[in-house]
């Protein structure tokens, strides 16, 4: 596989000449087409709100279990918003049989998260802590929520340059019903995770249309690659998110834009206990360092129907896949996720 690309977006994140959105457009596409995965520089989400986003997601998760647990995430996958401990959630690939299920969540995903959304997505409130217990959370969270927001709309307005459409694809995702995640994955004995015992993210996919990633410096993210089956280490890349295609934009694609699988795993600096990589030390006493990530879901508003998009197919490569609405696909994958007993 390709190494992933870097993009300079500052043509849609400041606004420059038309003759750069147009190049930019392009180079994501090919990304796109190429990897499934693309760096942005200049995104326009500034380096001190990422770092603050970083520090209210460490507050939050050295909470009390107990206090945490004030903004639990409801039972089942379909009211996604809240507070999801160790061991609650377990990451599949297209894996929907009960039984396969089951076996599964015999190896627990070590990771613990917190999800929020859109103030005005009336299907899926959020669910906070009280104010009291981490002031001020609620409110940055929110805003960075719409930081987020305006950089995916900026996104779908540059693909939708690159298929030369009439129509920006920013309208389906009016509503911007998207997901906001902090993502925290405790330190564990390496043997535990290089055995099999734990895992931290399971190979998969995403299924929505745009991934955000904002990476800490600790590593363990891994791409596969589709002609060997193999994994490689995603390393951070500073002052820059990392976006990639998930299976709604895949399909709404015809295929043309890749939905590549990954995971998390060991940082790649276990070569040895000692070795540091980027200034951090991944290993302590045979422990694997813990590891905060900041995830940003987007997916189209509920009602959109996913078919092959305009330039995406013809006679000699026609439609692959049966229409689906947004909501639909989403709600299939996101009951995967979680144990029948909660449901």
């Amino acid at each position: 596989m390709a190494n992933i690309p870097i993009v300079d977006f500052s043509a849609y994140s400041h606004k420059i000449k038309h003759g750069d959105r147009t190049k930019t457009a392009k180079e994501i596409d090919e990304a796109f087409r190429n990897v499934g995965f693309v760096y942005l520089k200049n995104h326009g989400v500034s380096k001190e709100r990422v770092q603050k986003c970083f520090e209210w997601s460490r507050k939050f998760f050295a909470l009390p279990l107990d206090t945490k647990m004030r903004a639990p995430h409801p039972p089942g996958g379909s009211h996604h918003r809240g507070y999801s401990a160790p061991g609650l959630e377990k990451v599949s690939q297209h894996t929907y049989d009960a039984n396969e299920l089951n076996k599964l969540r015999e190896v627990p995903d070590h990771k613990e998260s917190f999800e929020c959304g859109n103030t005005t997505d009336a299907a899926q409130p959020n669910i906070w802590l009280p104010e009291a217990a981490l002031p001020g959370f609620r409110d940055f969270m929110e805003s960075f929520f719409a930081d987020c927001s305006a950089l995916i709309h900026q996104l779908l307005d540059a693909l939708s340059v690159a298929l030369s459409l009439d129509n920006s694809l920013s309208p389906t995702h009016s509503r911007s019903h998207f997901q906001l995640r902090l993502l925290h994955y405790p330190s564990l004995p390496f043997p535990e995770l290089a055995q099999g015992k734990r895992s931290r993210i399971n190979a998969h996919s995403d299924f929505g249309t745009l991934t955000l990633l904002f990476q800490d410096s600790v590593g363990g993210l891994e791409v596969e690659d589709p002609q060997t089956g193999g994994f490689r280490s995603v390393e951070p890349v500073d002052d820059a998110v990392l976006v990639n295609v998930g299976d709604l934009l895949a399909r709404w694609s015809n295929g043309w834009w890749k939905s590549t699988v990954h995971r998390v795993m060991s940082p790649p600096a276990l070569k040895s206990e000692t070795e540091e990589e980027g200034g951090v030390e991944a290993v302590v006493g045979g422990m694997v360092a813990d590891r905060y990530s900041i995830p940003f879901f987007a997916t189209a508003d509920p009602e959109t129907v996913i078919e092959a998009l305009p330039g995406c197919w013809s006679n000699e490569n026609p439609k692959k896949y049966e229409s689906v609405t947004a909501w639909g696909y989403v709600q299939m994958r996101m009951a995967a996720l979680y144990s029948s007993s909660q449901s």
